[in-house]
């Protein structure tokens, strides 16, 4: 009968940690003892998504966008501008609208939200490694003077970087979804926001 009773227990548990689209739930991390280690480990749950292209695309480190899963140099040609909304004449609003559009002929999409732009260079993602990606999340300088809470807002709730998980036909989402990567976040935050260390 007790065998049975705990037999029962175990099927009648609710399962609270999963995975969603390829990103761990932050609850699946609560198995990690030392703080700093689990907040590591949070941050490097969080950089499936940092690092992913549907990001890294809108922070490059040069003046040109990239597109693609494949992180090319955006076609047709076309630059940052002074303030990261393109150059004046051809700003990205000129082709990216408010929300996806879909090819009428073949397949794919023409991406957009509003407001779409480049994230800073002083934000720039690409070629960084995972401990220079999360030094450059903690400091102001370089993240637009943003204290880490304005970080978890920005990456919970920014419709902008929501976009990452609805990139329309032709683009693959980023891992998880945006309320994960935000509990994610928020996990990696209060736990310390510890960095990884090395490349």
């Amino acid at each position: 009968m007790r065998k049975l009773a705990m037999i029962l227990a175990v099927v009648a548990a609710p399962a609270t940690a999963e995975t969603v689209n390829g990103l761990k739930t932050a609850d699946e991390f609560d198995g990690i003892e030392a703080e700093d280690e689990r907040s590591v480990a949070l941050f490097e749950e969080v950089l499936k998504v940092v690092e992913h292209p549907r990001c890294l695309n809108c922070h490059p480190k040069g003046d040109t966008p990239l597109q693609g899963d494949d992180m090319q140099p955006h076609q047709p040609p076309v630059v940052r501008g002074a303030n990261n909304f393109g150059a004046p004449g051809m700003q990205c609003t000129t082709c990216h609208g408010a929300e996806n559009v879909a090819f009428t002929t073949g397949e794919g999409s023409i991406p957009g939200h509003e407001p779409w732009h480049l994230a800073p260079k002083s934000m720039a993602w690409v070629g960084l490694s995972g401990a220079e990606i999360c030094a450059q999340l903690k400091d102001p300088e370089r993240n637009g003077d943003r204290d880490l809470a304005a970080i978890h807002e920005h990456m919970a709730e920014d419709g902008l970087v929501g976009w990452g998980w609805h990139p329309g036909e032709g683009r693959e989402p980023a891992p998880g979804s945006q309320e994960v990567f935000g509990e994610l976040v928020k996990a990696w935050i209060d736990t310390g926001a510890a960095c990884p260390t090395g490349s």
